[in-house]
């Protein structure tokens, strides 16, 4: 489906009848007072400086794990989703992908690897350790890629394998720590020239965000709000730099 989207990308692009403020949000982990804090800035600096935009919230995914209120991170992504002043994208990270398989699966391997990986505080944060069926539902739904044509970017919470998109597998986008993906200057697929794209999964490790340059861009968000770093949003306006909030 991926690629069949990707070769049409020229036909998509500059339909949309105003310009699109594109704003991208890095790994949560259950930082719900954080998320809402960095909404509350989003929403700031569009209306103060972007009036005449149409603001479009990119989440990279893992909502889930680790943090102190996934169930409250959840519910806020939800209620954002429902609002008409704002297009939304949430995309599913490796955490949700645990987490749907642990609770559906009905595998006590899947259950044990998402318990290891920060479940028992998303179980503590739902009442009597409960996940409601909306949730997981919610969760279970969300797409895997986001391609926004017109300003040559693409959004996805892992990253892509650069020898052959639009044709990787979806776990690559989920998983993938590859070297071949975080050196840009070995992508020698045409398909990315002049393309931007935009993940989290890896936190950097001085907890600000990552930005490499060459043919093709990578900007790394996920700087480290589940280890005492950041939760950072990446704000794209047409014809000026990126510009990162933090909260």
């Amino acid at each position: 489906m991926i690629s069949r989207l990707f070769k049409r990308l020229p036909d998509i692009a500059g339909k949309r009848p105003k310009p699109v403020l594109l704003c991208a949000i890095g790994d949560v982990h259950g930082e719900a007072e954080r998320l809402a804090r960095l909404h509350e800035i989003l929403f700031d600096r569009h209306a103060r400086y972007f009036p005449d935009h149409q603001l479009k919230i990119i989440h990279l995914g893992d909502y889930v794990d680790r943090g102190p209120d996934s169930a409250g991170v959840v519910d806020l992504c939800i209620r954002l989703q429902a609002r008409r002043d704002v297009e939304t994208v949430f995309l599913r990270g490796n955490h949700e992908d645990m987490l749907v398989k642990a609770q559906s699966s009905g595998s006590s391997r899947h259950h044990a690897a998402w318990l290891m990986n920060g479940g028992e505080a998303t179980l503590s944060s739902y009442s009597k350790g409960v996940i409601p069926r909306s949730h997981l539902e919610w969760m279970g739904a969300l797409p895997l890629i986001h391609i926004e044509a017109s300003a040559r970017m693409i959004f996805v919470h892992a990253g892509i394998d650069p020898r052959t998109f639009p044709n990787e597998s979806e776990n690559t986008y989920l998983w993938t720590r590859s070297d071949t993906f975080f050196d840009v200057s070995n992508w020698n697929n045409r398909a990315l020239q002049g393309w931007t794209i935009v993940h989290g999964h890896t936190p950097t490790r001085n907890f600000y965000p990552e930005k490499v340059a060459g043919d093709a861009k990578r900007i790394n968000i996920d700087t480290g709000a589940a280890f005492g770093g950041r939760l950072t949003a990446a704000l794209f306006a047409e014809g000026q730099p990126v510009s990162f909030y933090y909260s």
